[in-house]
């Protein structure tokens, strides 16, 4: 099985575009109706159904199974997302829980249910969070233990979350912004491959990443991954992308991580152009009990700024699922992205937020 992640200094010559067929810019993707399922009354009333057999199974929403959580038409729906997820335009919204008449711990355990359809739960953090909140939680950006769901405010950047899935339900909106934006990474990559395949080649080497001190005690507080994989499976090549930029820059405050070089940062600034170009992203404005689901390998994602207010109860919150989908078995990905890896000792855990 050939694969670039066993090559250490490729380059080039070893360039190719990967999986063009899931290539998409923003006019291909304009028709919001393209990418959102929009729930039905039938779908509404077996979600109610379904809530009510997992709550007679147990009172945990982390026990619960797709078994638990019947969803005899929803189910196949689901099944053809998490599929269009990951060999199609890797992005879509869900249309909408009623948070104001179900509660938000309600809707909470029915974004569960709906996420334990596209895959199993992946913690999120060394604290083992299976279903975690994104909202302000008093972190400064400029903390190096922070995370980006912890920050409140600020913009986020185009990343990747280290899972096959992400997904976000909103539960509150928030006063103003706070809009998610969509980027086509697997697009990125081929055009920087067709264009600059020297840096494209850069991108195939390890860069380091800071652990925000969530490394096992002991263990060194960065690790190694490049942002572009290329794996050889039974389907054929398929391309994984790990980017969080100011992760692999905050990696440089440890004296024994790897020295950023010249060219990796060439390679970056390059593909970051090329992931903000506007004709290789989408914008949505999520409104509570909108979901949003993201293959993490060819999908990067942002937000802009948004604004509380806390003394009248409008605080932007959003529940996240890490997800891994059996679309992609074993054979089909580099190890790097199985689910016991470099975090495999956040799942020693199983909690909530």
């Amino acid at each position: 099985m050939s694969t670039l992640e066993s090559s250490p200094l490729p380059t080039a010559d070893d360039m190719i575009e990967l999986e063009t067929h899931a290539n998409w810019r923003a006019a291909d993707v304009g028709d919001v109706e393209q990418w959102t399922l929009r729930l039905s009354d039938d779908h509404h009333a077996e979600l109610a159904a379904a809530l009510a057999n997992a709550r007679s199974i147990t009172d945990e929403v982390l026990d619960v199974t797709a078994d638990d959580f019947p969803l005899p038409t929803l189910s196949p729906l689901l099944r053809e997302l998490t599929e269009e997820l990951v060999d199609g335009r890797g992005f879509v919204r869900i249309a909408a829980l009623d948070v104001d008449r179900i509660g938000d711990e309600d809707a909470s355990w029915m974004y569960w249910g709906i996420g334990m359809h596209l895959g199993e739960p992946w913690p999120q953090n060394a604290k083992g969070h299976l279903l975690g909140d994104v909202k302000d939680q008093g972190k400064s950006p400029d903390d190096p233990t922070a995370r980006g769901n912890e920050i409140g405010g600020h913009p986020l950047g185009f990343h990747s979350d280290g899972s096959d899935l992400v997904g976000l339900l909103c539960i509150d909106s928030g006063v103003s912004g706070g809009e998610s934006l969509v980027a086509n990474a697997l697009g990125a990559h081929n055009e920087l491959v067709r264009t600059r395949p020297d840096l494209a080649a850069e991108l195939y080497q390890p860069l380091p990443y800071d652990f925000r001190g969530e490394q096992r005690d002991g263990a060194r507080p960065y690790y190694e991954v490049p942002a572009f994989s290329r794996h050889t499976g039974p389907t054929g090549d398929r391309l994984f992308v790990r980017y969080i930029r100011p992760y692999i820059e905050a990696s440089q405050r440890h004296a024994d991580a790897p020295r950023l070089r010249p060219e990796q940062r060439e390679a970056m600034d390059a593909y970051d152009e090329l992931v903000n170009e506007r004709d290789n992203r989408v914008e949505m404005a999520l409104r509570p009990g909108e979901m949003q689901f993201v293959n993490n390998y060819h999908v990067l994602h942002a937000r802009r700024a948004y604004v509380d207010d806390a003394r009248a109860g409008r605080v932007r919150w959003l529940k996240r699922l890490w997800l891994a989908t059996d679309v992609l078995g074993p054979s089909d990905r580099p190890e790097r992205f199985q689910r016991v890896g470099a975090m495999g000792h956040w799942g020693e855990r199983r909690t909530r937020a």
